[in-house]
């Protein structure tokens, strides 16, 4: 009897166990959270508001250099000079709101390497200038060309706007400048073109959540960017995070001295991509998103934080020299304090926000950070 009782007994005790344990696992509060996001808002919002307006405002700003350059061949003087000056770096500022696109016909003509590599090669132009025999359509040639070629030529031949007319006036150096503006403008025009005549359809309803996705390419893409172009390209390289000694030879717009400037607004580019900040209005974004899935880190809501360290990159960015080769020569650790800033958010993004979007990294990270 006495065993017969405990036996009834260990019977109702596994009974209720099982039905505690059936209750804690219906439990709402130990379920993982259902990502129901409509992803397609995020896309049309990117295409829509974002990419398709920022390409036709650099595309017209190129049609605006070419005239300019136009212009000064017929009659070339220093006030024309200004004038090509000024529609370049219109250009180049408008250039930092694309380049993050590496999507679709920009990844396939390679449009950031044939844009803006730099340093330029300054011998290999020169040598292209005099011989007049050169195919900017190889690969081998993307240092010969872009706004860095341009900033050369504009800014880099003489010491004086007298000497630079001198210069550009020219035959072969007016050829070459047609030719450098010629075929930034038509590769423009050529993914703009791609955007607008179907390629947005298909970038939009591709609106899954597998690794070739819109989304988690593009993803990939504004990564690649922030961290390999802007965190690297603009301040840790010159700054010589990756090298035994700085290397101020290799800002970006090396003879103009507007690096800081470009720099800033590719930073301004990447926050409002961020943020679904675009031409009209403010849409879906990865922002919208962190917030719907409650994505919080250390107490705080992770998009907050992620506006927070890109502010304070900003701010440290501000303070530097607008020539960043000046700055480097001039006091090397702000450059490296702002690089430092500008690392914070690379673990913010890649880490955090990827996991939280199940984003799955899909490129090589190989310079040690």
């Amino acid at each position: 009897m006495v065993v017969r009782g405990v036996k009834k007994l260990w019977t109702l005790w596994v009974f209720m166990l099982m039905g505690i344990m059936a209750c804690s696992d219906s439990d709402p509060s130990t379920e993982e959270p259902i990502d129901d996001f409509d992803r397609s808002e995020i896309l049309v919002n990117w295409a829509d508001n974002i990419i398709i307006p920022n390409y036709q405002d650099y595309v017209e700003s190129l049609t605006d250099l070419k005239a300019a350059i136009t212009t000064f061949g017929q009659t070339p003087s220093a006030d024309l000079l200004a004038d090509v000056r000024e529609a370049w770096l219109e250009a180049y500022l408008d250039w930092q709101r694309v380049s993050m696109f590496e999507i679709g016909k920009a990844e396939s003509v390679s449009l950031r390497n044939f844009t803006n590599i730099y340093p330029a090669d300054i011998q290999k132009i020169d040598e292209n200038i005099n011989t007049g025999s050169y195919n900017l359509e190889l690969p081998s040639t993307n240092d010969e060309q872009g706004f860095p070629a341009l900033d050369y030529l504009l800014y880099g031949k003489a010491d004086t706007d007298e000497g630079t007319v001198a210069i550009l006036s020219t035959p072969a150096h007016k050829e070459y400048l047609q030719q450098l503006v010629e075929r930034l403008h038509n590769l423009a025009s050529e993914v703009l073109n791609h955007w607008t005549s179907g390629y947005r359809d298909t970038f939009v309803a591709n609106n899954g959540s597998s690794a070739t996705s819109s989304l988690n390419k593009l993803a990939n893409d504004f990564m690649f960017y922030y961290e390999k172009s802007l965190r690297a390209g603009k301040v840790g390289i010159p700054a010589g995070v990756f090298s035994t000694s700085p290397l101020p030879e290799k800002v970006e717009a090396r003879f103009s001295a507007k690096s800081k400037l470009l720099f800033l607004e590719s930073l301004d580019a990447v926050q409002d991509f961020f943020n679904g900040t675009g031409s009209s209005n403010t849409g879906k974004s990865f922002a919208h998103y962190l917030d719907y899935l409650n994505t919080i880190k250390e107490g705080e809501d992770l998009s907050a934080l992620i506006n927070s360290q890109l502010n304070l990159a900003r701010q440290k960015a501000e303070t530097l020299n607008s020539d960043f080769a000046a700055q480097i020569d001039d006091n090397n650790v702000s450059m490296l304090e702002t690089y430092d800033e500008l690392q914070k958010v690379v673990v913010l993004l890649k880490v955090d926000m990827f996991q939280a979007l199940s984003i799955q990294v899909d490129f090589v990270d190989a310079d040690g950070d």
